[in-house]
This record gives C-alpha cells, sequence and structure tokens, in this order.
C-alpha cells in the first residue's frame, strides 16, 4: 500500500512537471512566432538610401526608431498584448547595422498545477533577427 501511494505520487509529480516544461516550451514558440513576424515587418519597412558616388545600387536604410515603432505597430494589430502576460519589447530590439531589425520580447509564462509556486510566473525571452535586401 505503502508503494503504491510512493509510486502514485511520483507519478503525479512527473506528469506535472511535464506538463509545465510543455508549456514553457510551447508558451515560447509563441513569442517566437510573434517575433519572427514582427522582425519581417520591420525589416520590410525600409527606406531607399543614398547611392555612393561609386556605386549606383539603392541600399535599404532601417534605423532603430523605426524598428521599435514598427514592431510595437506589428504587436498592436495582432492582439499580442492580449494573447501573452507581460508583453514586453526587449532593450536589443533596433538595427545594429542599418540592414537588419533585430527584435527581442520578453513575456511570462504561467506553467500550469505548479504556478501556486510561482505566482510571478517565469520570464520567457524570444529573439529574432529579419535582413532587408533589393534584389534585381
Amino acid at each position: 500500500m505503502v508503494l503504491i501511494i510512493g509510486f502514485t505520487l511520483l507519478a503525479l509529480l512527473l506528469a506535472s512537471v511535464v506538463a509545465a516544461a510543455s508549456t514553457l516550451y510551447i508558451e515560447h514558440k509563441k513569442l517566437l512566432s510573434m517575433a519572427d513576424g514582427a522582425s519581417v515587418a520591420a525589416a520590410d519597412s525600409y527606406t531607399l538610401g543614398g547611392t555612393t558616388e561609386g556605386s549606383s545600387r539603392p541600399a535599404a536604410v532601417l534605423t532603430g526608431e523605426r524598428v521599435r515603432s514598427v514592431t510595437a505597430s506589428y504587436l498592436g494589430r495582432n492582439n499580442a498584448y492580449a494573447r501573452f502576460d507581460r508583453l514586453a519589447i526587449g532593450g536589443g530590439t533596433g538595427s545594429p547595422d542599418s540592414s537588419s531589425a533585430d527584435v527581442v520580447l520578453t513575456a511570462v509564462a504561467h506553467p500550469p498545477i505548479v504556478s501556486f509556486l510561482l505566482p510571478e510566473g517565469i520570464p520567457i525571452e524570444a529573439r529574432s533577427t529579419a535582413r532587408s535586401r533589393l534584389t534585381r
């Protein structure tokens, strides 16, 4: 009887850990998908840069401010703030080289069953990069 009770408790503990880990994984993948979409939208919002004297080809130019504003707009249009708890645009969001859009999103995930142990939730972060390239 003691062994059956012990095995049952161990099985329930294992099931709750697997459920919590699965929930965190799925929430991270959802956040990553949102970051991917935001980075592609930001990369598509380029402006044509001036050409240099030796080159006749225009270049796609991105600014960090534009990437952040397009990311915020994308999240608002896709109702992301309602889908994720404490969704925020991370500090690494911008354009480090004026041709790629780096998007960092942070949120908080709440795993089932063990949420009473972690009432604040578990912070998750997703990073995505998209590059603008003009081709002919």
